[in-house]
């Protein structure tokens, strides 16, 4: 015989097996999963996007992790529609500020990529070319094909 507090319990199980869990609601109270619109909308996915992204591997309940799936999915949209890079716009050398730019990255970062701070400082100054090797160097940091930086 079944007492109404097991089939409370039992109710439970299979409602929470089959919604959203309290963390990802209240996620979403945080920040709901809607089309960003505008600057301010996007830096706050950002940050939210960043407090989930930073904590360790496997930390991340269920509901977290599907929140997590879903804001990356909306803030790549919105980057793909907002700040698309035609591999035929501009030269390298713009190229690879822009990259720069948008990744927040400074003049000694890039020396860090390249393996010389001095170098860094020659290729944005337009004294120096990118030789083969930068370039797979920069294709790998940045996650983008070589052929970016390479012809006008």
């Amino acid at each position: 015989m079944t007492t109404p507090a097991t089939k409370t319990r039992n109710l439970t199980k299979r409602r929470a097996a089959a919604g959203p869990t309290g963390s990802y609601l209240a996620l979403v109270r945080e920040f709901p999963l809607r089309p960003i619109r505008g600057k301010k909308e996007y830096e706050q996915a950002a940050a939210v996007l960043d407090a989930l992204a930073v904590r360790p591997e496997g930390t991340l309940d269920a509901g977290e992790q599907d929140y997590l799936d879903t804001l990356t999915l909306l803030v790549r949209a919105h980057d793909d529609e907002h700040h698309e890079m035609k591999s035929g716009a501009g030269d390298a050398l713009s190229r690879l500020k822009y990259l720069m730019e948008e990744s927040g990255m400074r003049t000694i970062d890039l020396g860090r990529v390249l393996g010389n701070r001095g170098l860094a400082s020659l290729i944005l100054n337009g004294r120096r070319q990118l030789s083969k090797t930068h370039i797979r160097k920069l294709s790998e940091h940045f996650k983008v094909s070589p052929a970016l930086f390479l012809g006008p």
